[in-house]
């Protein structure tokens, strides 16, 4: 028997016309093609498969395994990190309340490990510490191996094959195999878009009333760049008034260009932005994305032309040595969950009885008509068990930034900490209802999930 007969389940194969909740190929209606004699191979072996590879996906195929699961962890991209290696944002959000730690277990420790990436920056900085992407991309690849995760890289969720209404049978992944059916006892979503759920007939949210979302960024780095004018020059920081980036955008020069300017020294000479902004780019649209790809790229030379022009003693010789691999998509769709969290529980502080972690990030909503909201020191909210487990969907758990919030609380949950959490969350769920309620996500034991969580470092209350 050959090694790809040995791979797939003995005489496994589906039929692609039996195929449900496939994406559409575009946002306007055309004419369809049914591949009814089109089989393909079928691999079983999974207990819980993960979509996406970010962070909340990684975390989440560390946390199942952990738990005993044998675990696949699909990824599009061919590293693991999400938008912290391949969208390469140069910062980590704050992992403080101002007071200590909050974001604990598997997101402290990813934290903690990253900080050896950027040997600049103090052991006991918790706020806005710089990111050394390829170094975070290792630091997933070693946590995952060690493990026993199976990544399967350069694949695609394409489609979602039902059992039932409410039951996922098997995601029909796309890669150099061709089309594969992979099949497991319990599902978690760590798309960031929400593919798999959507797919699977999930309801949910995207954006506000009238479907507009968050600006997307292209985030990029410069190199070469005189690292001590850098460090002592004026801060370039949208926060500082007098940052050089406003005299560049009233200059009316550099027209894609804005005053969002984060920026972080990741390396000798080496600066790394999230800076500018794409309008209502829907990620879901592969045409809408593939031209934001296009522009983000045009973005950052212009960035790059005004730095040379304002600064010219720190960016004089610099040039743009990387762009994103992946756009910093800050808002898409928000599964529809058995709670959906809301701005009102965020300015309460709310505590859960079903809480799965802490999260004390201010609402950092970047479209017009918002505010940005901070907490006092010490103050943070918790995040319910509930708001992971899709209302529509039996076996199938979210993770990262397609959890169940209101537009104004995703404002918050949406960064890489949060997105941590409720991954090592999620996947601990999706191990306990193979054991506990024949993997039923809904009706595990939320006080053991609680419990197990407290055994492995995460703060609750």
């Amino acid at each position: 028997m050959n090694s790809r007969r040995e791979f797939f389940r003995k005489g496994g194969l589906l039929a692609m016309g039996s195929i449900a909740g496939a994406g559409n190929l575009s946002a306007k209606e055309a004419p369809s093609l049914t591949l009814s004699k089109k089989k393909i191979p079928v691999d079983d072996r999974w207990d819980v498969i993960v979509a996406g590879g970010g962070p909340g996906g990684c975390t989440a195929a560390i946390s199942a395994a952990r738990e005993g699961a044998k675990v696949l962890l699909i990824e599009a991209m061919g590293q693991l990190g999400g938008m912290g290696t391949s969208g390469m944002v140069p910062a980590w959000c704050p992992f403080s309340d101002g007071e200590k730690i909050i974001y604990r277990g598997l997101a402290e420790k990813i934290f903690n490990e990253s900080k050896k990436g950027v040997p600049h920056e103090s052991p006991n900085k918790l706020n806005w510490v710089h990111i050394n992407p390829e170094y975070l991309a290792a630091v997933y690849d070693r946590l995952i191996t060690e493990a026993k995760v199976q990544p399967l890289f350069f694949s695609r969720v394409a489609a979602v094959e039902m059992s039932a209404k409410d039951t996922v049978d098997a995601l029909i992944v796309a890669n150099k195999s061709g089309l594969v059916a992979f099949k497991a006892k319990v599902y978690i979503d760590a798309t960031g878009d929400g593919d798999l759920a959507a797919w699977a007939g999930a309801s949910f949210k995207r954006g506000d009333e009238n479907g507009v979302v968050q600006s997307s960024t292209m985030c990029f780095s410069f190199a070469n760049v005189d690292t001590y004018r850098y460090l002592n020059g004026p801060n370039l920081h949208t926060g500082n008034p007098k940052s050089p980036v406003y005299e560049a955008v009233a200059s009316g020069k550099y027209p894609l260009i804005d005053k969002h300017f984060c920026n972080n020294l990741v390396g000798p000479d080496v600066v790394q932005f999230n800076a500018g902004h794409l309008v209502n780019i829907d990620s879901t649209d592969p045409w809408a994305l593939s031209q934001a790809m296009i522009t983000g790229r045009q973005i950052a030379a212009q960035y790059l032309q005004a730095m040379k022009e304002v600064q010219p003693q720190t960016f004089g010789g610099a040039f743009l040595a990387r762009t994103g691999a992946l756009l910093g998509v800050r808002d898409s769709r928000r599964i529809e969950g058995d709670y959906t969290f809301t701005i009102e529980d965020w300015m309460e502080r709310k505590t859960f009885e079903d809480e799965i972690g802490r999260n004390c990030y201010y609402i950092d909503v970047h479209k017009s008509g918002y505010k940005a909201t901070h907490y006092k020191k010490g103050e943070s909210h918790g995040i319910p068990y509930r708001c992971l487990t899709p209302k529509d969907l039996k076996n199938v758990l979210t993770a990262g930034r397609c959890i169940s919030t209101d537009e104004a609380a995703f404002g918050s949950l949406r960064v890489m900490p949060p997105c941590l959490v409720t991954g090592e969350a999620a996947g601990m769920a999706a191990a306990h209802a193979i054991r506990q309620s024949k993997n039923d996500v809904h009706s595990i034991d939320v006080p053991f999930l609680r419990k197990r969580l407290k055994e492995e470092g995460q703060y609750l209350l």
